[in-house]
């Protein structure tokens, strides 16, 4: 019996330490699930949430171009691609062969779709073909149950509006690059485009826009079930550019098939109206990848259509040039208004001889007259007398070797060499350099922008500053040049135009069809660009440039502004391996300025508001 009561209360104490234990574990338990469920419930149902819904970016709109009168010359436009999800296909062989009978696929496409197969999950969407046609997504349309696994998707792509007409000025624009996209999470959303040259990079970053955002449910593995939310995103802000773009087309036809390159400027405000660059290449090829046969083409190209001239363009001024040697010496005192230099056709200069265009010469000559004729020896005595840093101080107010704002990529500003630079090479500055300069040969580089620039300021007075987006008008200072020197150098530049035995009598203009410049008249200066040395042998020879091959004539040249007698437009215009200014640049310069008085841009009223594209 004490044996039986003492295994009972053996069995009582175990049952309580087991019941214990147990009451202990479920109070763990209870304490652990208030904690889960009520103290850390919301934390929880947060994540709960992300592993259920998928946040993604959409990629925004890019803002527009738009031309000074409201046109859109960049512009969107609906962009068709096929879709294939693999995981749908079922047999993706056979679906890709049918598919590549219904659309153009090439092999290249199809080498791409089935690495991008290998690199990614089946249910993940891959593209097929960007860029389809209206007719091309309808047949894939018709064939859908031809076609498992395919499906069309809409975006947009950038459309250029003017074609090569403002290839150069707009530029384009091209996929990001791989470490852009790996900066920036919404560089890498499929059909996500980045300005790569012209306004378009300039003004990429308004152009951008804001990045949307769609929520997505999906399942345990990522497979996308239904859209939960989406906000659009927002589209990027539209730029106004100060280019007239019917002129533009107008500037271009007057080139023709001509390598050569012009800049018209609106005088008061430096609004660049027309920027033109010939020859030209078609912008949109960069936005779907351009070929290796089409790159060959372009860059083997010795007229370089891949290069905007009218910025990019080094040339030598050559004697429009003079118009500034002119002021140079005024300013410089070395040279009077009435003071005469003797022209034979020569000039030595210790044991170089050095040669004026009119190989007779042109006699007693003053300044005026200098610029008329364009007498080589009259220019080649000032620079000798003015000397080559204060010749560069004076090339420099009037745009010639410094940067000039420009607020288009890749503009260059060329070279205005002084003696310090000279140093700073190694190289020893001598007379016989600065003699050179003074025709605007030798070390002397400028782009066609330059040129137009320095015409306004001849024209103006005033430190003008070229734009090529539009904005508030700003007032240029003066150039603190003296009003009797400029008088005098656009008198000389008229009388190259309009007077007998000027220059360039076939830049003339005639009665136009314009209210507002009926009688208007032209003023401008010619130049000729050697870009190899003539040999004593070669000139008593006979030496004519025309007769050599393309690439090694003279390049044509011709600056002016217009009215004379109340200037608004100012133009530089460079004929490549033209030969002679007179006759090359002259006459289309002249055609170019009539199109620009008759259109009138900038009489024009501001631009009108335009519904989105």
């Amino acid at each position: 019996m004490k044996r039986e009561v003492e295994r009972t209360g053996v069995f009582t104490r175990r049952a309580l330490m087991i019941g214990g234990a147990q009451i202990a574990t479920l109070g763990v338990l209870a304490a652990k699930l208030y904690q889960v469920q009520v103290v850390e419930g919301d934390r929880y149902a947060t994540l709960a949430d992300s592993n259920r819904i998928s946040a993604r970016l959409l990629a925004p709109p890019r803002g527009r171009l738009l031309d000074r009168t409201g046109v859109v010359v960049a512009g969107n436009r609906l962009n068709w691609r096929a879709l294939l999800v693999a995981e749908q296909s079922g047999d993706v062989a056979a679906t890709l062969d049918r598919f590549a009978a219904i659309v153009p696929f090439a092999d290249h496409d199809r080498a791409r779709v089935e690495r991008e197969l290998r690199r990614h999950r089946r249910f993940i969407p891959i593209i097929l073909r960007e860029f389809l046609t209206w007719q091309e997504m309808a047949r894939v349309e018709v064939h859908a149950p031809d076609l498992p696994g395919v499906l069309v998707d809409v975006g947009t792509t950038r459309e250029y509006l003017f074609g090569s007409s403002l290839a150069h000025i707009v530029g384009y624009v091209a996929p990001p690059a791989e470490q852009d996209a790996s900066d920036d999470p919404v560089l890498a959303l499929p059909g996500m485009r980045v300005g790569r040259a012209g306004m378009e990079r300039r003004h990429d970053a308004v152009l951008r826009g804001r990045a949307g955002a769609v929520q997505l449910e999906v399942n345990a593995h990522g497979r996308v079930i239904r859209e939960l939310d989406r906000h659009e995103g927002i589209q990027g802000q539209d730029v106004t550019l100060t280019i007239d773009a019917a002129l533009q087309r107008a500037v271009l036809g007057r080139l023709g098939e001509e390598s050569a390159s012009a800049v018209v400027l609106d005088i008061r405000n430096g609004d660049v109206l027309a920027m033109a660059s010939n020859p030209s290449f078609d912008p949109s090829v960069f936005n779907s990848g351009v070929s290796q046969a089409q790159w060959v083409e372009w860059t083997s190209n010795r007229r370089a259509p891949l290069i905007n001239k009218a910025v990019a363009g080094l040339y030598s001024p050559g004697s429009t040039y003079k118009c500034v040697v002119a002021l140079a010496a005024l300013d410089a005192k070395v040279m009077s208004v009435g003071e005469t230099v003797n022209c034979p056709g020569y000039l030595d200069y210790g044991d170089r001889r050095y040669h004026c265009w009119s190989k007779g010469g042109h006699g007693n000559v003053d300044m005026r007259q200098a610029i008329k004729v364009s007498c080589d020896i009259y220019f080649f005595e000032s620079a000798r007398r003015i000397g080559i840093d204060r010749l560069a101080a004076m090339s420099n107010r009037f745009g010639i070797g410094v940067d000039l704002g420009s607020d288009l990529p890749g503009a260059r500003k060329g070279l205005m060499p002084t003696r310090a630079w000279a140093a700073g090479r190694g190289e020893a500055w001598n007379i016989g350099d600065t003699i050179v300069c003074g025709i605007g040969q030798g070390r002397v580089q400028t782009t066609p922008l330059a040129l137009a620039t320095m015409a306004a300021r001849i024209a103006s007075g005033r430190m003008v500053v070229p734009r090529l987006t539009a904005g508030p008008a700003v007032v240029a200072e003066s150039l603190g040049v003296p009003e009797r020197g400029l008088a005098l150098v656009r008198d000389g530049m008229w009388s190259v135009v309009n007077e007998q035995a000027g220059s360039a009598p076939l830049a003339r203009l005639g009665p136009l069809a314009s209210p507002s410049f009926a009688t208007a008249q032209m003023a401008g200066k010619t130049g000729s660009v050697q870009i190899r040395n003539v040999t004593r042998e070669q000139r008593e020879k006979g030496y004519k440039s025309e007769n050599l091959a393309w690439e090694f004539r003279p390049h044509a040249l011709f600056i002016a502004y217009a009215p004379h007698d109340a200037p608004r437009y100012a133009m530089a215009l460079v004929v490549e391996h033209g030969n002679a200014g007179a006759q090359a640049a002259a006459p289309i310069a002249r055609e170019i300025m009539i199109d620009t008085l008759l259109r009138d841009p900038g009489g024009q009223p501001p631009p009108r508001v335009q519904a989105r594209s």
